[in-house]
């Protein structure tokens, strides 16, 4: 399995991403920069990140320059045809205005740019990224953004619930959800979501920040670890 990492002019956590997939999950990475035509071989059984920064300078809107970088047109097209994506911060918000996720990123509620570590819930096993999480357990994943806060209007809301989309909600230590553990005031706490058809992830705290036991948090691992076991679970019962 290899991982396709995008990098746009303002990616800033590209490296993080890279590092944690190579170094700490023992994986090859693919570089594709925004002006690539092309996936550089990335099939089925691979996944393509997008990580977080400040795409063209967040100018306009955050991730409405880069949705129309000549590499998106592949990973659209890459999502739409079963492939896995996955995008973090301003991946997320690059996401939604390519619309392979629903919803906004909305600037955060107290008007400032919030970076430090918070605690996020699985709601679901019913994704790769999310299969092998405990849905009873917090995890501490790093945020650092200034507009994560996921809102959607009450239709799309509805359907995120009822098709079972939404991945991850902001917590406290013990997994309890409160205002006071939402840090930008998400919608109901929302923290990262998918598609229909489970195959794009969008979530705002940087589980590729909290992998490696010199930061003193490896939480980021847990995540990492389902999304790659079951992918390879997949492509393994493809083969055959």
């Amino acid at each position: 399995m290899k991982f396709g990492v995008v990098i746009f002019p303002g990616s800033n956590c590209d490296h993080d991403m890279i590092y944690m997939i190579e170094q700490i999950m023992g994986k090859e990475v693919v570089e594709l920069w925004h002006k690539d035509t092309t996936l550089k071989g990335l099939g089925a059984s691979d996944c393509i990140m997008i990580p977080g920064g400040f795409s063209y300078g967040d100018y306009l809107r955050s991730g409405a320059i880069a949705r129309f970088s000549p590499i998106m047109q592949e990973v659209i097209r890459f999502a739409n045809e079963g492939g896995f994506v996955m995008g973090v911060c301003n991946g997320f918000q690059i996401l939604c205005e390519a619309h392979l996720l629903p919803g906004v990123l909305l600037r955060n509620a107290n008007q400032k740019f919030i970076c430090k570590n918070v605690f996020i819930k699985a709601v679901t096993n019913n994704t790769v990224l999310t299969a092998e999480l405990e849905l009873s357990k917090a995890y501490q994943i790093p945020i650092a953004h200034a507009e994560g806060r996921f809102y959607c209007d009450d239709r799309t809301l509805e359907s995120l619930r009822a098709n079972d989309q939404l991945l991850f909600k902001y917590c406290n230590s013990s997994a309890d959800l409160s205002p006071s553990a939402n840090p930008n005031g998400s919608l109901e706490n929302i923290a990262g979501i998918c598609n229909q058809g489970r195959n794009v992830f969008g979530m705002m705290p940087h589980p590729e920040r909290a992998g490696d036991k010199a930061l003193l948090n490896t939480d980021g691992r847990f995540l990492f670890e389902s999304l790659i076991n079951q992918i390879e679970s997949i492509s393994h019962a493809a083969a055959y």
